[in-house]
């Protein structure tokens, strides 16, 4: 009598590793890229979920919007993503979104964000710029010029001109411990000292400027700041 084995083999069907997430939005489609496998995987993923996804000849332009995650992508890897994504029928990228930035980058956003303090007095003619928040201990007196990217805060009296907000942000501010400005300037709103005046009339209080939902610049009482700009401090606007 023949004696049989019967080995049994238990197969395990792995899934392909899904690189590629594409969801759909009001705006167009996000991709989820992961950022731990091989470029060329990625590259080779992406294109093959979009021929799925082909639209016809005559529908309209749909928007892509990548998010790599932790993936640093040179300049000539996105551009190889955009004629992939471009090669498909109606897509086009209208934005890369990273975690990772580049050191030049990081100094920039540094520069940016920063607090910085001078102890001095800026005269008539003098012009004191900073790329971030300045923090000036100090007069400004009449002729003289502080600019900032961010936000000024002047220790001291304000009496010539400021600008603040230089990059566009039009919630930044201007404080000073007395406000007599012969100038202001927030983002792309100016006023001058004539505009000022019946705001400035016998006030001797710490004092900030500001856009209000008008988008003019007005002058109020520094403890209002709190309120008007809840995110101000550092600890808040950061997180």
């Amino acid at each position: 009598m023949s004696n049989y084995i019967l080995v049994e083999v238990n197969v395990v069907n792995r899934q392909k590793q899904q690189y590629v997430t594409i969801k759909g939005t009001k705006e167009g489609l996000t991709l989820h890229l992961d950022d731990t496998c091989s470029f060329q995987e990625l590259l080779a993923e992406i294109e093959a979920k979009l021929a799925s996804n082909s639209n016809p000849d005559d529908s309209p332009l749909l928007g892509v919007r990548l998010k790599v995650g932790n993936r640093f992508l040179t300049n000539k890897q996105q551009e190889k993503l955009r004629n992939v994504i471009r090669s498909k029928k109606n897509f086009i990228v209208e934005e890369i979104e990273s975690n990772v930035i580049t050191k030049e980058q990081a100094i920039q956003w540094k520069e940016e964000n920063e607090i910085v303090p001078v102890a001095r007095m800026v005269r008539s003619g003098q012009v004191l710029e900073v790329k971030g928040d300045l923090l000036l201990i100090g007069d400004v007196n009449p002729g003289g010029t502080v600019k900032a990217g961010g936000n000024i805060f002047v220790l001291g009296a304000l009496r010539g001109n400021a600008y603040a907000g230089l990059l566009g942000n039009n919630e930044a501010v201007i404080a000073a411990s007395l406000m007599r400005p012969s100038l202001l300037s927030i983002s792309e709103t100016i006023n001058r000292a004539p505009d000022l005046s019946e705001q400035l009339e016998g006030s001797n209080e710490m004092e900030c400027a500001y856009i209000d939902k008008n988008e003019q610049i007005i002058i109020d009482r520094l403890q209002l700041l709190s309120h008007l700009r809840p995110m101000l401090t550092r600890l808040e606007r950061r997180m």
